[in-house]
């Protein structure tokens, strides 16, 4: 893991790839738009766009750690950083999707 930052943690997908064969508890929100979702994603997430939070934010547990993805990041820290000040534990998947699917051994822990 990476530094805190945000009161939120910057994970890699080899991070998130451990915390898959560890089964540990967590949510894993894809904050992405849901053609995104459609044509590509992360087995197990669930999908609310960035866009929603605001009013759909009682959809997430606040007693579960979320760890929140998007193409590259960028949506996915802001998305973290918002939820981390409603009282959130979140980790941020650090290059987003795209970096998961660059990682050879990710994809098979999550199934």
């Amino acid at each position: 893991m990476q530094n805190r930052t945000n009161r939120y943690v910057n994970i890699t997908p080899e991070d998130l790839r451990d915390k898959f064969e560890r089964k540990d508890d967590f949510l894993l929100l894809d904050v992405r738009m849901p053609a995104e979702h459609m044509a590509d994603t992360i087995e197990g997430s669930i999908l609310l766009p960035v866009q929603e939070l605001g009013f759909r934010i009682k959809e997430l547990p606040k007693d579960r750690e979320i760890v929140v993805y998007c193409r590259v990041g960028n949506r996915s820290a802001y998305a973290a950083a918002y939820l981390a000040r409603l009282g959130y534990t979140l980790m941020n998947l650090d290059g987003g999707i795209m970096a998961w699917n660059q990682c050879e051994t990710c994809a098979l822990a999550a199934m």
